[in-house]
């Protein structure tokens, strides 16, 4: 049974354009076919935002989606081709409570991959349809961050990488922006609250998922799409409005969606009313 089969009725169900291509090729292609829109995009995010550093023990959280299968091979292929940095890597998957033959995809597709995940049970889909069934996607998302922090405490890593692109970034700022009045977008990494020592990287925070999609759909993989047992009913989210409102934009303003990603680090702080810094609300009169 394929992805498509058990998806949720919302979901937008990526069918792969052909066969599954032989590994060797597939990894091939991010360096060299991709290497512009891919692997480019992925070392210049860590360049700039230093999100590998030595002595690094990185957990790359693996959902079996596109995008964290994707990054698990940018990462392997960092580990061959980058000999400056000393890291780590630990590859691990959380099954919150998966449908069988989802669960059997997101451990075929591994295999076929050579990703070697360490796989483990959270329970959070019981738990979420109990104490959240109306609105489950934001106590789901934090408890699967927390489970997947304390996954990677365990197995001695100081850093979880999650596969958040670069369309994630802008329709969060957006929403942000729309939904709860203020300015504030995804950042590449942030240090943990409720975890010390342990820092949260988006490495694939330059990469427009269009570009993710073509090299899923072209390697032949099928990945797991709507894999929510809980929520998988629902039409429509607050996400997929922003993602349509974008794409409307881009009809008229075709840089749309950088400017939207630009203008978060060109903040001109001398024409704003206000702003918090570490949990303090500063007004412009106050450096009137």
């Amino acid at each position: 049974m394929k992805d498509k089969d058990i998806a949720g009725e919302s979901c937008e169900i990526l069918v792969p354009f052909h066969e599954r291509k032989p590994l060797e090729e597939i990894e091939r292609e991010i360096i060299k076919k991709y290497r512009k829109v891919l692997w480019s995009k992925f070392t210049k995010a860590i360049k700039d935002y230093q999100l590998v550093e030595e002595g690094d023990k990185i957990a790359v959280a693996i959902s079996g989606g596109k995008d964290s299968m994707l990054m698990a091979k940018l990462f392997q292929e960092l580990k061959k081709h980058n000999g400056q940095v000393n890291f780590e890597l630990e590859f691990i998957a959380m099954d919150p409570g998966y449908h069988p033959d989802i669960k059997n995809l997101l451990i075929e597709n591994c295999e076929y991959l050579k990703i070697p995940i360490k796989i483990f049970e959270s329970g959070i889909f019981k738990v979420v349809n109990e104490i959240a069934r109306d609105y489950p996607c934001f106590m789901c998302a934090k408890m699967r961050r927390g489970a997947l922090y304390s996954k990677a405490k365990e197995l001695g890593c100081n850093k979880l990488a999650l596969g958040h692109h670069f369309n994630d970034v802008i329709e969060t700022t957006l929403l942000n922006l729309f939904y709860t009045g203020n300015f504030k977008t995804m950042l590449p990494k942030l240090k943990s609250s409720n975890f010390s020592n342990m820092e949260l990287i988006r490495p694939l925070y330059y990469i427009e998922e269009k570009n993710i999609q073509r090299f899923i759909q072209n390697s032949g993989i099928w990945p797991l799409n709507c894999a929510c047992m809980v929520a998988a009913k629902k039409i429509g989210s607050k996400r997929q409005e922003m993602k349509k409102l974008i794409e409307e934009l881009k009809k008229t303003i075709p840089n749309a969606d950088k400017s939207i990603f630009h203008s978060a680090k060109n903040v001109n702080m001398n024409a704003i009313l206000g702003w918090q810094k570490n949990n303090k609300k500063y007004s412009y009169l106050d450096f009137y």
